[in-house]
């Protein structure tokens, strides 16, 4: 287990622990709903993804590299213009003069129900100095990245997901989980409700231990995972357990499910130690840098049998990428702060899915890519 050294922090989960006891009768009817066959909810679910946003704001200017990479609060409100904006678009019937075969090419987009995120959504741990205290990078994420009015702010329910950059700090003893507590602290007050508390984004199954959730758009079943799947790294719980139970309780029906996650199945996230090179690879055959097989064929081996039609995530930044492996469509857009984003379109008989670019200042976009597919009705 992750070493939860702040006494008041694991006295607050405890606490809420017991208090949802209260709502998890409601999880059960809900769960006997869902297993007995009854037809399944009309879906009709438009939503956005970005990943890899990675604020980079310091108590003064930026952490280091990131003015030259591109990190900037410029970057970020170009990001949030395009997001804002896309609802007023038309799904694309052509991408550099080739026609997409999307089902809703050419109709009006409309305001998508929400937006996720996949990882990274801060560049040092939220942006933290060597003790505790608040984080300036997760402050300027909520600002741009947190539903509100007004032109730097996304207007639409924002689903949070954490990567490496978020979960990888270590703080300097006795604060060592610091950084990962408040960014996970971030996720439960945006997501977990409790008897007496109504976070702003409510998911329908919290796992309190993992701070993976699940919730539903119709009767679409949707899954965050953060890194992955069965993470256990710096000692966190594996949410393998989580994830299936979650699965069987709310997506045993054969409904559709999408997972979001941050590692994906590209060169970069698969790559491994190269010995002879003294660096990780492609072509390395020791310990994996960021995610292994084993860990995707016990994720694999979760979502057999259940109706899996998309996974989302970042992680890379720079290509846009929609491909297949391992029986799975998976789309990852450009890195956030470089203006990427997908957008999906999840019907009763199809999927559409289209990647873009923020293309200016004021809410311009492009679109790169496109895949559509028939759903199993």
């Amino acid at each position: 287990m992750m070493n939860r050294s702040r006494t008041h922090s694991i006295s607050r989960r405890a606490v809420l622990a017991r208090m949802a006891g209260f709502a998890a009768a409601g999880a059960f009817g809900r769960q006997a709903y869902g297993q007995t066959g009854k037809r399944i909810q009309p879906i009709d679910a438009t939503f956005l993804f970005i990943a890899d946003i990675h604020a980079c704001r310091m108590a003064s200017g930026l952490s280091p590299n990131c003015l030259q990479e591109g990190k900037t609060d410029a970057a970020l409100l170009r990001s949030v213009a395009a997001l804002n904006g896309i609802a007023d678009k038309q799904w694309p019937a052509e991408i550099g003069g080739v026609a997409t075969g999307l089902r809703s090419a050419g109709s009006r987009i409309g305001t998508p129900l929400g937006l996720v995120t996949g990882g990274d959504i801060t560049d040092d741990g939220g942006g933290q100095v060597t003790e505790p205290s608040e984080g300036t990078q997760l402050l300027q994420f909520s600002q741009r990245y947190q539903q509100g009015i007004g032109p730097d702010r996304v207007h639409m329910p924002v689903y949070v997901g954490l990567g490496n950059h978020d979960l990888d700090q270590n703080g300097s003893p006795p604060h060592v989980d610091w950084y990962r507590r408040e960014l996970r602290d971030y996720v439960e007050v945006n997501h977990r409700a409790g008897v007496f508390f109504k976070p702003p984004v409510p998911a329908t199954d919290y796992d309190v231990d993992t701070d993976c959730y699940s919730w539903d758009w119709g009767g679409l079943h949707l899954v965050q995972t953060h890194r992955f799947a069965g993470d256990t790294g710096h000692g966190a719980p594996s949410s393998l357990p989580w994830l299936k139970q979650d699965l069987a309780t709310y997506a045993g029906d054969g409904r559709p499910v999408v997972l979001f996650q941050h590692y994906g199945w590209d060169i970069f996230s698969t790559e491994r130690w190269d010995p002879a090179k003294r660096t990780y690879d492609d072509g390395g055959t020791g310990a994996p840098h960021w995610w292994g097989e084993a860990d995707r064929q016990a994720l694999l081996a979760a979502l057999k049998g259940y109706n899996v039609i998309a996974i989302f995530h970042g992680h890379q930044h720079e290509v846009p990428m929609i491909y297949r492996r391992d029986g799975l469509d998976l789309f990852k857009p450009k890195a956030a702060y470089m203006g990427g984003f997908a957008l999906a379109r999840v019907t009763g008989d199809s999927m559409d899915v289209v990647l873009g670019e923020a293309a200016g200042d004021h809410g311009e976009v492009v679109f790169t890519n496109a895949f559509t597919k028939a759903l199993q009705a």
